[in-house]
């Protein structure tokens, strides 16, 4: 009898109870939908981070080289005497990551017994420069002391003048890693396209996996060979790293790394995976312990060094959305109330008429919560569904998100040639990620969006049930005609 009699009412208040239903699926399908957005935006960092710094790296360990403190290998190219003027030239030399100071590899060591890390690696940044050219020519002045004129496209003055030379300057990235552990640090979000990935035992071997893009640049294969300052590598594998990731160009083992860049047992770059998330910030503490000077930094903390439009969703989603999820559930939740409570106030003479024929308070506050209850679910289907098409429409004709990481370093001069201004481009560039929104709509949400209706729809039935039983047979008699 008890949902017959619900099902009547609704029926026969099909009106007012839609209307009560679709004020609760507005708030619903608002929580879904602003919910759906967060969560996209926040897919979007983690992806942008994953790209950038790599997937299951918790924490990176780095340490910033003061610019007067040099250490970098210069080139320091002097004028050329008279043997060797005319005569072609080439120079290779590597050196480490500008603004980049090595860590002894026996920190790393220490990092990896540190209560709550799970796993540790290092790595080290290098770059390798070329540059060929013909040493200039210069021609002394005629005896008594005058420069012959300069002739055109050459400079001097004083005793001679020097003739200008065409430089060529090329340039790659190279990274060492430890191959013993290839599943963190900088090719943990690369996928081996072609050939393998060195094996746990090339600690030491002259083999080095390229990215596709440098592969194909310079027409490189598996089986060719690449010389970084004289020494040969195979080229064993092709790895694919996430668009606009810190990628090198060039991965050799850390050993060699080590040996070409004169840093024995050295890095500058560590990479912690951490047990857990509660666990980050407390290893983040203890490494400072460790090292002191070091640069730690966590996802949170890069995080907050994204710019971009992507920052700027995620800032929009972080307040905005949240207040607006709950400022849309407080309204529906005061309509559905306000018009249970309209609706009671309209059936006086049918409550008041069923207390005079014995029915209890507590019978006819169940009656009115059943009602509401019907009506929350309807109002939760409904509002789910709204939630959904909206979330597809957010990431319909959202456009594509920037992610900007990192500014652009300049390196002083190195003397010479104007070596500086060359070594520009092995700054820390910045790196932009484009990524596309997206606004999941999980099982867990949807869960959570029809548990807020039911509540919405409690509390506007507990409100219509308490005016409800305040109601005396008396009343109802009184509007009888």
């Amino acid at each position: 009898m008890f949902f017959t009699y619900v099902f009547r009412e609704l029926r026969r208040r099909h009106r007012q109870a839609l209307l009560t239903s679709l004020g609760l699926a507005v708030g619903v399908a608002l929580v879904v939908a602003v919910t759906a957005y967060a969560g996209g935006v926040a897919d979007a960092q983690d992806e942008v981070l994953q790209s950038l710094y790599g997937v299951g790296t918790d924490i990176t360990v780095s340490q910033q080289r003061k610019m007067e403190e040099g250490g970098e290998r210069r080139f320091g190219m002097q004028p050329p005497d008279e043997s060797q003027q005319g005569k072609d030239f080439e120079r290779t030399v590597v050196m480490t990551n500008p603004g980049q100071d090595t860590i002894a590899g026996a920190k790393v060591g220490e990092i990896a017994q540190l209560e709550g890390v799970n796993a540790v690696t290092g790595s080290l940044g290098m770059s390798v420069m070329t540059v060929k050219g013909t040493y200039p020519e210069i021609r002394e002045g005629a005896s008594g002391g005058a420069a012959q004129p300069p002739e055109e496209g050459s400079s001097g003055s004083g005793q001679g003048e020097m003739r200008a030379a065409p430089i060529d300057v090329s340039s790659f990235s190279v990274t060492g890693v430890d191959v013993a552990d290839l599943e963190l640090g900088p090719l943990s979000a690369g996928e081996i396209t072609s050939g393998r990935p060195p094996e746990s035992t090339e600690t030491d071997a002259k083999v080095a996996l390229v990215t596709g893009a440098y592969s194909k640049q310079n027409d490189l294969g598996l089986g060719d060979t690449l010389t970084v300052d004289g020494v040969e590598f195979e080229i064993v594998g092709v790895v694919t790293l996430p668009s606009g990731s810190t990628s090198s160009d060039v991965y050799i083992p850390l050993a060699r790394a080590q040996q070409l860049s004169d840093t024995e047992a050295e890095v500058n770059q560590i990479y912690v995976q951490a047990d857990s998330a509660d666990a980050i910030a407390a290893v983040k503490a203890e490494i400072k312990t460790v090292l002191p000077k070091a640069t730690v930094t966590t996802s949170e903390d890069l995080a907050d060094q994204v710019s971009g439009s992507l920052s700027s969703a995620s800032g929009l989603a972080d307040t905005l959305s949240k207040w607006l999820a709950v400022a849309a559930l407080i309204a529906s939740f005061a309509v559905a109330s306000l018009l249970t409570v309209s609706a009671v106030s309209r059936r006086v003479r049918e409550f008041g008429t069923l207390k005079a024929l014995g029915w209890r308070s507590r019978r006819i506050v169940g009656q009115v919560l059943g009602e509401s209850v019907v009506q929350g679910l309807i109002g939760a289907v409904v509002g789910v569904g709204l939630g959904i098409l909206g979330a597809r429409l957010i990431a319909a004709f959202s456009p594509a998100l920037e992610a900007t990481v990192g500014e652009a370093a300049r390196v002083p001069d190195g003397g010479g040639m104007g070596m500086g201004r060359v070594a520009e481009a092995f700054g820390a560039a910045a790196q932009t990620v484009s990524v596309e929104l997206t606004a999941p709509v999980s099982l867990q949400l949807v869960g959570i969006a029809v548990a807020l209706a039911l509540a919405g729809a409690l509390i506007a039935g507990a409100l219509g049930g308490w005016r409800a039983s305040r109601l005396r047979p008396a009343d109802a008699l009184r509007r009888v005609d």
